[in-house]
C-alpha cells in the first residue's frame, strides 16, 4: 500500500500568461531637460491634442473560454487624463508583457472630436465578447473600437470620432490574433515617411463595413491573404444576406474581343453571397455531405461569343465551378420566341446550365448532384445590368470593387475526411462503405470553405473561357 496524499486541485486551473505582467525597460529614463514640446506627454496636432495612454483595464480575452490555443486580450485604456477620451481599444497577444499604447484624445479648438450616434456589432465571440464601431456624425470618422462583455450597446459617450479632415487613410500593420471570422491588426498611416503628417492610433479590428461601390475596398496589389470579405456579424442580418435579393440583384458585364478580334465575348457575370453544401448521389440514395462545399461568396457567368462579322450569337459558354461547357445557339431553350435563352444555376453551387435536371459530378453510380430546375423565380438580366469594363468604349465607370484583387469571403479549412466520417457513422450498415470513394470525387476546392476572388482576378478575364 502507498501513501494517500492529501493535496487536492481544481479541476480548471488558472491560467497565467506573460501578458499579466508590465514590460519595464531595466533600468529608468533619464530626466529630459526642458526644450520645445519634446517628452512633455502632449502633442497638439491642430487643435486635437493626443496623450499616449500605457495603462490600461482588462476587458476579455481569449483564454477565458479557450477558443484558441494563441491567445490575446482585449483593454480599455484606463486611466484616461481629464478632458481626453478614448479613441479606441487595445488588443495585445498574451505571449509577451503587456507594452503598448493608444491616444486619447482632447478637443482645444472646438469640433474636432464628436460622439458617434450609434453603433454596429463588427464582431462577438461566443457571447462573451462584443466589439462595437462607432457610427459617426456627418463629417466625422471613427478612428478605433469599443470593446463590451455584453451584448448592449455601449453609451456613446464611450468614444469619440475625429473630424475627417484631421484623419488620414490608413492600412493593416502586424497581425495581432487570427480565428475563423475575424483577424485583428495594428494601424498604421498608409503614407509615411519624413513629410507625411499619418498619426498611429492603435489597434484595429479587420472588418469594416464595405461601401456599396467598394470604395474603400483596397485596390490592385495581388490576393496576399492580408484582406477578405465576409458576411455580416450580426446572425438576422448575416442570416438575410447569405439569401441574397433577386429583386434587387445586377448583372455585371464585362465584354472584351476574341480570336484576333473577329468575335466580341460578352461575359455576364453573378455574385451569390453563400455557396451551399453539397449532396452525394449513391445509387439510388442522396446523401447530404454536410459542411462540404460550402462558402461565402461565389462567382459565376456565362459568356456569349458574338462573330465581329455580322453581330450573330456563336456560341453560349456556360461556367460549372472551376470550369464550364461551350454551347451551340442550337441547343439553347429560347423563350417566347425571343431571343433571349435560358441559363439555370444550380441549387447551392450556382453553376450554370443550358437545360434543367440533375448533372451528376462523378460516375453513373457515384458523385456529387448538381440539380436545376425551372422556377417561377427568375432573373431577367437585360433589366438589371450594368457594364464593368469594355475594351473600346470610353464612357464605361469602373467601380472600384472590380479592382479588389483579394477573397470575397473567407478561407476556413477543415479535414474533409472527418466530414465523410460524419456521414458515414450516420449511415452504417446502409452506404457507408462506398462513400468513402467520394474522396476522389470531390474537387480540391471543396476541401475547405474559401472565397473566391472577383472577376478581374480570374484568368478567364484576359484570356479563353477554360
Amino acid at each position: 500500500m502507498g501513501n494517500f496524499g492529501s493535496c487536492f486541485t481544481s479541476s480548471k486551473e488558472i491560467q497565467t500568461f506573460p501578458i499579466d505582467t508590465n514590460f519595464k525597460l531595466p533600468s529608468l529614463l533619464p530626466s529630459w531637460p526642458p526644450g520645445e514640446g519634446f517628452a512633455t506627454g502632449i502633442i497638439d496636432l491642430g487643435g486635437l491634442e493626443v496623450c499616449q495612454i500605457t495603462t490600461f483595464k482588462k476587458i476579455w480575452s481569449t483564454s477565458q473560454d479557450g477558443s484558441d490555443a494563441t491567445h490575446v486580450t482585449f483593454f480599455e485604456p484606463s486611466p484616461i487624463p481629464d478632458g481626453f477620451f478614448m479613441l479606441g481599444c487595445y488588443c495585445q497577444s498574451n505571449n509577451t508583457p503587456l507594452f503598448g499604447w493608444v491616444l486619447a484624445g482632447k478637443d482645444v479648438s472646438s469640433g474636432t472630436l464628436a460622439e458617434p450616434v450609434d453603433y454596429t456589432l463588427a464582431w462577438s465571440g461566443n457571447d462573451s465578447c462584443f466589439v462595437w464601431l462607432p457610427t459617426p456624425p456627418e463629417g466625422y470618422k471613427p478612428v478605433g473600437y469599443v470593446v463590451t462583455t455584453s451584448p448592449e450597446k455601449p453609451s456613446v459617450g464611450s468614444i469619440r470620432c475625429v473630424r475627417a479632415d484631421l484623419t488620414d487613410e490608413s492600412e493593416a500593420d502586424a497581425l495581432v490574433w487570427s480565428s475563423n471570422d475575424v483577424s485583428v491588426y495594428g494601424l498604421r498611416p498608409k503614407v509615411r515617411g519624413r513629410q507625411a503628417q499619418g498619426v498611429c492610433v492603435g489597434d484595429e479590428l479587420n472588418p469594416i463595413l464595405v461601401e456599396p461601390t467598394g470604395s474603400n475596398l483596397p485596390q490592385g496589389g495581388s490576393n496576399d491573404g492580408t484582406y477578405w470579405l465576409d458576411l455580416p456579424v450580426d446572425e438576422t442580418e448575416r442570416e438575410r444576406v447569405k439569401k441574397g435579393d433577386l429583386q434587387m440583384c445586377e448583372a455585371y458585364i464585362h465584354v472584351k474581343p476574341m480570336l484576333g478580334a473577329t468575335f466580341t465575348d460578352i461575359a455576364i457575370w453573378l455574385f451569390y453571397p453563400f455557396n451551399g453544401p453539397s449532396t452525394a448521389k449513391v445509387g439510388l440514395v442522396d446523401i447530404p455531405l454536410g459542411r462540404i462545399g460550402e462558402h461565402i461568396g461565389d462567382w459565376e457567368h456565362v459568356t456569349l461569343r458574338v462573330s465581329n462579322f455580322n453581330g450573330q450569337l456563336y456560341r453560349v459558354y456556360f461556367g460549372q465551378h472551376s470550369g464550364g461547357t461551350w454551347v451551340e445557339p442550337t441547343s439553347l431553350e429560347f423563350l417566347d420566341a425571343s431571343n433571349n435563352f435560358a441559363a439555370y444555376p444550380s441549387l447551392n453551387g450556382h453553376a450554370t446550365y443550358p437545360v434543367p435536371g440533375l448533372v451528376l459530378q462523378g460516375n453513373d453510380l457515384i458523385g456529387l448532384r448538381n440539380d436545376a430546375a425551372k422556377s417561377d423565380k427568375f432573373f431577367d438580366v437585360k433589366k438589371r445590368y450594368s457594364v464593368m469594363e469594355a475594351e473600346y468604349i470610353n464612357n464605361v465607370l469602373e467601380l472600384p470593387w472590380v479592382n479588389y484583387f483579394r477573397k470575397w469571403g473567407p478561407k476556413i479549412t477543415y479535414e474533409i475526411g472527418l466530414e465523410i466520417e460524419k456521414v458515414q457513422g450516420s449511415l452504417a450498415g446502409t452506404v457507408g462503405s462506398p462513400i468513402s470513394s467520394l474522396l476522389g470525387l470531390i474537387p480540391k476546392e471543396f476541401s475547405s470553405e474559401d472565397g473566391p476572388t472577383g472577376p478581374k482576378v480570374k484568368d478567364v478575364w484576359d484570356g479563353d473561357e477554360r
